[in-house]
């Protein structure tokens, strides 16, 4: 078994050695601003900030166990874990930044941040160019968001995706739950809660809504 020790580390710590990788006082200061909850219209190719629950189907524990409040991987846990690590150099092109996260048995907590890109500032030139036109000529045509591709549902697509194609290799029943979980992050008090509340999963696993008895 692969094991992940969860320390009680000074969360205000974590969250400063993240921002200064995103340069969130610089290029998110005012666009880290969210303007509406989820999120009809929201455009998920857009640079932000995205807490991301996936589970497994049935919420069968294939990642592995918790024990005195530490995670011990599976060999498909182990998988899972290398396979969303790769996330930020499989994505360079959408500018990804992997934030805290944590295999738990049953499902994954992660923080997704997609920074400024090729994707997202070419289609918010073209929105505007869109609108422009659509104004002169008094009609609506505009696609929001373009093609559905270089977003968070691609991201979680591709890693549930690459994970699958693994884990059947040693367990041909893995599946995933269908949907997953997304929460946009708003502003640094609601980013520091949910760091916390990932840092703090195994320690409270028993207490846990994913908890399986």
């Amino acid at each position: 078994m692969f094991c992940v020790s969860i320390k009680r580390r000074n969360v205000l710590r974590r969250y400063e050695k993240i921002k200064r990788l995103i340069d969130m006082n610089d290029k998110y200061k005012n666009k880290y601003r969210i303007e509406t909850t989820r999120l009809k219209g929201w455009d998920y190719g857009k640079n932000g900030y995205y807490f991301v629950t996936i589970c497994t189907k049935e919420r069968i524990p294939y990642f592995g166990n918790v024990i005195n409040g530490k995670v011990e991987l599976s060999e498909i846990g182990k998988i899972a874990f290398d396979e969303l690590q790769k996330t930020p150099e499989i994505r360079k092109d959408m500018n990804v930044t992997l934030g805290e996260f944590v295999i738990m048995p049953n499902h994954i907590h992660c923080i997704i941040i997609i920074g400024e890109n090729e994707y997202n500032t070419n289609r918010r030139d073209a929105m505007r160019c869109d609108e422009r036109r659509d104004a002169m000529h008094g009609v609506s045509t505009t696609n929001k968001f373009g093609p559905q591709s270089k977003n968070l549902p691609s991201i979680i697509r591709g890693f549930k995706s690459a994970v699958t194609k693994r884990a059947k290799i040693i367990n041909p029943d893995f599946s995933w739950q269908r949907n997953y979980y997304e929460h946009i992050i708003r502003d640094e008090k609601s980013f520091k809660t949910i760091l916390e509340y990932i840092i703090n999963n195994p320690l409270k696993w028993n207490e846990d809504k994913y908890y399986e008895r």
